[in-house]
């Protein structure tokens, strides 16, 4: 009975977790090279390490980002990482989530003004996280 029970959760939980795998699938911005994604994740470190230490940022935007780190570092995760293309989609699909969060809640403009790398990385981030800064621009 009690391993029904278990089964019973552990299937509701998979077949959630596939769910939101597609809708992140539907979701995903078009042509955004993954060299490029790859290129800006140390700036992108580095605007969240700014945004933690400020004690102007809203608390719940600053608990987000500690929670993504923690999410990112942590050793268990809902899909192994050790799996081949497959393994780091868990991360990316919660930072992406918690990410567009923040963005909603400081805005592009905010970002691109502690933005420390190119614009040409901000402009991917901004459109991973739905906003639409091209290279060049600045916070408008």
């Amino acid at each position: 009975m009690a391993l029904d029970i278990l089964l019973a959760i552990a299937a509701a939980v998979i077949a959630l977790w596939v769910a939101c795998l597609v809708l992140f699938w539907l979701v995903r911005p078009r042509g955004v090279p993954t060299r490029a994604v790859v290129a800006a994740v140390p700036d992108l470190l580095r605007l969240l390490r700014s945004l933690i230490a400020d004690p102007a940022v809203p608390l719940d935007v600053r608990l987000v980002l500690v929670g993504l780190i923690a999410w990112i570092v942590s050793p268990i995760d809902l899909i192994p990482d050790f799996l081949p293309g497959i393994g780091a989609i868990d991360d990316v699909v919660v930072a992406v989530a918690a990410l567009r969060y923040v963005r909603r809640r400081l805005g592009l403009p905010l970002l691109r003004a502690r933005w420390t790398g190119t614009p040409e990385g901000f402009a991917v981030v901004a459109r991973i996280l739905g906003g639409d800064v091209g290279p060049g621009r600045g916070a408008e």
